[in-house]
């Protein structure tokens, strides 16, 4: 057998391989503590459409100067966006505080 052709088969088996496998990215949403109700659901909804695609969503939510001292709303804001996605998306990472950010990652249910 020649191994030039032998080369040629393993490299195009690899690729084809290579075209199957399912890129996942993670996707990012920024929200703040100020962000009114129509503008979280707008972000939803591309939320919705990262998720659908297949892709991890990371929602982060990032305080302001005094903000810091109302971290309850913030984690009622991240249950609002957990409860409207629930249908297609499960939480990876509970909403977690870090410096001056929330963070909560979801992954897509399929």
């Amino acid at each position: 057998m020649d191994f030039g052709k032998y080369l040629y088969k393993v490299k195009k088996q690899l690729q084809k391989q290579r075209s199957k496998q399912k890129k996942h990215e993670v996707k990012g949403i920024r929200l703040s503590l100020r962000t009114d109700t129509h503008d979280i659901e707008t972000k939803v909804k591309k939320a919705r459409k990262f998720l659908e695609q297949g892709h991890s969503l990371k929602v982060a939510l990032i305080f302001k100067g005094r903000e810091l001292s109302h971290f309850d709303l913030a984690v009622e804001k991240m249950h609002v966006i957990i409860k409207e996605l629930e249908d297609v998306a499960k939480v990876d990472q509970a909403p977690k505080k870090q410096g001056y950010n929330l963070f909560m990652i979801l992954s897509p249910l399929k």
